[in-house]
């Protein structure tokens, strides 16, 4: 049984980890993961500039960083996404809850999504477990985890149907219940002839 691993990480924080002062929109941060002492997953923390080189001199290694862009929020934007269930909240839903058959699904949103320019691939690592690929929300700085299963190309129009399916559905796969029964599908032959008149009495 696989080890439950939260790969999601928190959004990004608004002030700086070492200096405890907010962000400046526009400013040049520095986003750092580290593991977590407590489970199988990863702590996020933002750092101005002067603020990692700080961290550097006195800090542990961590476990991936980069440099970002702070880019401030604005509430109408919260209200837009809340008005549907995006392609990039379906895989933080998916990422979340974790379930070894959405593997596949999650990779091929996250590689969706990079090819939209809504998220950018910040670094890769290699573990034991295999490669784990960390990707960071161009406007939200919001980062997430994913597993790269190596899907073989035999499978890959599979999983695309798969995540096409998640899509029209919210994230959720449908149930056998759900799908039409043949008594409730149209008739086939709207068009054929009627019943023969019953013959003169």
């Amino acid at each position: 049984m696989a080890i439950a691993e939260p790969w999601h990480v928190r959004s990004r924080g608004r002030e700086c980890a070492a200096a405890q002062r907010p962000f400046v929109d526009g400013e040049t941060i520095v986003t750092a993961l580290f593991p977590d002492p407590e489970s199988s997953g990863y702590l996020r923390r933002d750092y101005c500039v002067e603020g990692w080189a700080t961290y550097q001199e006195t800090g542990g290694k961590p476990f991936s960083f980069w440099r970002t862009t702070y880019t401030a929020i604005q509430n109408n934007d919260a209200a837009i996404a809340a008005e549907r269930l995006s392609a990039e909240e379906i895989l933080q839903r998916l990422v979340e809850e974790d379930e070894d058959h959405t593997e596949n699904a999650r990779f091929i949103l996250a590689v969706m999504l990079e090819r939209q320019k809504l998220l950018r691939e910040t670094d890769s690592q290699r573990t034991p477990s295999g490669i784990l690929r960390v990707y960071e929300h161009r406007k939200t700085g919001e980062v997430f985890i994913v597993k790269d299963p190596d899907i073989p190309l035999s499978q890959v129009e599979a999983v695309q149907n798969e995540v096409f399916i998640l899509l029209e559905n919210n994230g959720r796969t449908p149930s056998p219940e759900q799908e039409p029964t043949p008594e409730a599908l149209p008739d086939e032959t709207p068009n054929s002839p009627a019943d023969p008149a019953p013959p003169d009495a």
